[in-house]
């Protein structure tokens, strides 16, 4: 009888499917109705944090911007546009790094990694 588990220490080069691509979700069994072969709309979050990103941070720096120059007396106040500053800049932390899942989701579905390819010496 042979209790040999397969040696899963060393990283494999090939593309893993996207139903196995989560960080959490291959971990447990399937327990609901969800089909066998649901995937992440990865492509609408790649598309979605593309947009939200560049917007919310020129967002935070124009609130930035406007609560550096507001006077005292004026309205909106400067507490206000520090909130509204913070908020946007959270926004766009929390963008950032939906995006950079969402391309290393992608990287290791394809499975290839930046700049493989060139190491190696061929042409993808």
């Amino acid at each position: 009888m042979n209790d040999r588990r397969p040696d899963r220490t060393r990283p494999t080069r090939e593309p893993v499917p996207r139903a196995r691509s989560g960080a959490f979700g291959h971990h447990f069994p399937r327990t609901g109705t969800e089909p066998v072969t649901a995937q992440s709309a990865l492509g609408l979050r790649l598309l979605l944090a593309a947009v939200f990103l560049p917007l919310f941070t020129a967002a935070a720096v124009l609130f930035g911007i406007w609560a550096a120059q507001s006077g005292p007396g004026e309205s909106p106040g400067r507490g206000p546009l520090v909130t509204l500053t913070v908020v946007c800049a959270l926004l766009a932390l929390a963008t950032a790094t939906d995006l950079t899942v969402v391309l290393r989701r992608l990287r290791r579905e394809r499975g290839t990694r930046r700049g493989t390819a060139a190491r190696r010496g061929t042409t993808t």
